[in-house]
């Protein structure tokens, strides 16, 4: 066959290299420390409802860019050449990308669309082309993804190239058609379409890539907090509010890390389905989970800048990046687990009693309001610790 790359470089299966992290899937992971730092930049300058809806569309595209490369390098071997090559020029990408959230609703629009197009593109492409000679079944399910990535990569283009009325609809359109694709199996007449049980993935690896994804997350928000603190004078104040933010993101750490990691590995190994499990798991469920993390540290700014703050924006800043995350954690722990975590459950319960109450009554303000949702979360990671350690299960690291 005249197509195709003539070297395999399929992840070996039966040695370590099978489910190892490699370095340069930890570089290509940098490039979104920047891409996270600039989002909570824009969501906090942004707080009105259209800012929220573009800061959504921000978040999902830039969680499905890192997502799918994750997918892709789950397949390849990154020690290899080839692939090691072509994940550091898709982090170059990835950080163009990243430097044009800011003005992506405005004079950078193309540029965003374009690096993201070329990102989605070419990897998919690569897959394609690295599997050909190899593995049959995976060049043609991911020449189907590729199909219906070239259609959405036209929306993108399109959107950002028309005048600005025409972008948000046009992009919500790109991300929902890929949204869709995954739940139909990214269906093309005559070819066929994915079939995501006969897929045979490492879970030890997308498990600890994902766990590491939500650990930069969680040090971009602390990241964004201290850069905060430095440009402010010492206070009373901002001194709560850094102890707050900490607390806040040690807690969150503490939550998803106890043992999310090995239970999300332990039950994809487990599974008959493992490519339809780590799908929800990884690529649906943990939207939320990064979202709130982001929106934590929009809420950690909002404390350190406004700590007298009272106003619906705050409320809504302050405490939804914890309702996030814990509603995100929950699904995940529902999805993987087949149960509900109770802990979890309670802190949601506790922090939409605090919200309600924020609105109802505006009493605390935003040091106040973060520090009663910082203690909730602390309450959570204690309880579930708790429960884990009542149960015989061992930690996750």
């Amino acid at each position: 066959m005249a197509f195709g790359m003539a070297r395999d470089v399929l992840r070996p299966t039966d040695s370590s290299r099978a489910d190892r992290v490699t370095y340069v899937e930890l570089f290509f992971d940098l490039m979104f420390v920047l891409a996270l730092t600039q989002l909570s930049a824009y969501l906090f300058e942004n707080q009105t409802p259209l800012g929220a809806f573009e800061g959504v569309i921000m978040v999902c595209a830039l969680w499905w860019a890192w997502v799918s490369t994750t997918w892709v390098t789950n397949w390849l071997d990154p020690v290899k050449l080839p692939v090691r090559g072509a994940v550091v020029a898709l982090g170059f990408v990835a950080l163009v990308m990243s430097v044009s959230i800011a003005e992506a609703f405005g004079d950078r629009a193309w540029a965003f669309a374009v690096a993201y197009v070329v990102l989605q593109i070419g990897r998919t492409g690569f897959i394609v082309w690295a599997t050909l000679r190899h593995d049959r079944r995976v060049a043609h399910d991911f020449a189907l993804i590729l199909g219906w990535t070239v259609v959405g990569g036209a929306l993108w283009i399109v959107g950002a190239v028309l005048p600005p009325a025409w972008q948000l609809p046009l992009w919500t359109a790109a991300l929902a058609l890929e949204l869709l694709g995954t739940i139909l199996g990214y269906p093309i007449p005559g070819r066929g379409k994915v079939l995501l049980q006969s897929w045979d993935l490492s879970g030890p690896h997308i498990a600890e890539r994902t766990a590491l994804f939500v650990l930069i997350a969680v040090g971009e928000g602390l990241l964004v907090t201290g850069l905060a603190f430095v440009e402010k004078e010492s206070s009373a104040s901002s001194v709560a509010s850094l102890v707050t933010a900490f607390v806040a993101a040690a807690a969150a750490w503490w939550i998803y890390f106890d043992h999310g990691e090995r239970v999300g590995a332990e039950a994809i190994e487990a599974s008959n389905e493992p490519g339809r499990l780590a799908r929800t798991a990884y690529t649906w469920v943990h939207l939320p989970i990064i979202g709130g993390i982001v929106l934590l540290s929009v809420g950690d700014k909002e404390m350190l800048s406004h700590p007298d703050q009272r106003s619906i924006a705050a409320t809504i800043v302050i405490v939804g990046g914890p309702l996030l995350f814990l509603a995100g954690t929950v699904l995940f722990r529902r999805t993987l687990e087949r149960r509900w975590p109770r802990a979890q459950l309670f802190g949601l319960v506790g922090l939409a009693v605090l919200a309600g109450m924020a609105l109802l009554l505006p009493v605390l303000d935003a040091l106040g309001l973060s520090i009663a949702a910082a203690v909730l979360l602390v309450g959570v990671a204690a309880a579930e610790t708790v429960e884990r350690v009542r149960r015989g299960r061992r930690a996750g690291g």
